[in-house]
């Protein structure tokens, strides 16, 4: 009996479901460098990630010019910048900074599925087969075969804690990328209702809604200026990224949970 290839992820997924419409209007408003600087900016402020002139990349986002300039700060982020490359790649894209790849990443979109287990699995490999422990790359290279795809939260969920970041659970909540709906407007801070990361049993889950709070502005300006209750945004380690669209709502949430599940497989 020939044995079952475990590149072959089924088509008909959870997060196959996922919404398959193109980019509405709306979300084309801003080009792919400031999507992502907006994801960047507080990581890199908190030096997590990227290099280290974060007032360059926040004075970008708040003109919101694009240049040369901008590209090559975002191309110090090593941790996003190679699943970027592999998102447009994959989808015959010429640029890495293409706002479909972009969103793919940080929210995800349709181009997550145009992503091979094998281009994921080598990928993976090359990246991080120095850096893991052999039982660790094992367990993340075996991630590809059972359907996960070059999504933020597989990174945060998967990858980071098996190459020296903190496994708490406070960690990662703030490292992934959350949503919310607003509730409260308060100067320089929103409150929102958003599902935290907790832990039900032995497994890792979203939880029951809470409102948070969260920074909007830095030195009187942010990024989501225009943002009102019961509309939906973005955070990214308490900051708030981008006012969202229910299909970006939608799109998130739906692959959020979909690597949730993906990693209580071997938990």
């Amino acid at each position: 009996m020939m044995q079952e290839n475990p590149f072959d992820v089924l088509a008909d997924s959870d997060a196959g479901k996922a919404d398959t419409r193109m980019l509405t209007t709306e979300s084309l408003l801003l080009d792919g460098p400031q999507l992502f600087a907006r994801y960047a900016f507080m990581p890199n402020r908190l030096t997590y990630c990227g290099g280290d002139d974060h007032r360059a990349l926040f004075d970008y986002c708040v003109a919101g010019v694009t240049d040369a300039g901008l590209r090559d700060l975002l191309r110090k982020f090593t941790g996003a910048m190679p699943y970027l490359r592999l998102i447009a790649e994959c989808n015959a894209i010429l640029d890495p900074f293409d706002t479909r790849v972009v969103e793919a990443y940080w929210l995800g979109n349709e181009l997550l599925q145009g992503v091979e287990a094998r281009a994921l699995y080598d990928s993976l490999r090359a990246r991080f087969g120095g850096q893991m422990r052999a039982r660790d790359i094992d367990l993340v290279l075996g991630k590809a075969p059972a359907g996960a795809h070059p999504h933020h939260s597989f990174h945060v969920l998967e990858v980071c804690p098996r190459i020296g970041w903190p496994q708490a659970l406070a960690f990662m909540d703030n490292c992934r990328i959350s949503w919310g709906k607003v509730v409260v407007l308060d100067g320089s801070t929103l409150t929102v209702e958003v599902m935290p990361l907790v832990i039900a049993g032995h497994r890792l889950a979203l939880g029951l809604p809470e409102h948070r709070a969260v920074i909007r502005k830095c030195d009187g300006n942010g990024f989501v200026s225009a943002a009102q209750p019961d509309e939906w945004v973005s955070m990214h380690w308490g900051w708030a990224c981008q006012v969202l669209s229910l299909r970006q709502v939608a799109n998130l949430e739906r692959w959020t949970r979909y690597h949730l599940d993906i990693v209580n497989q071997t938990l």
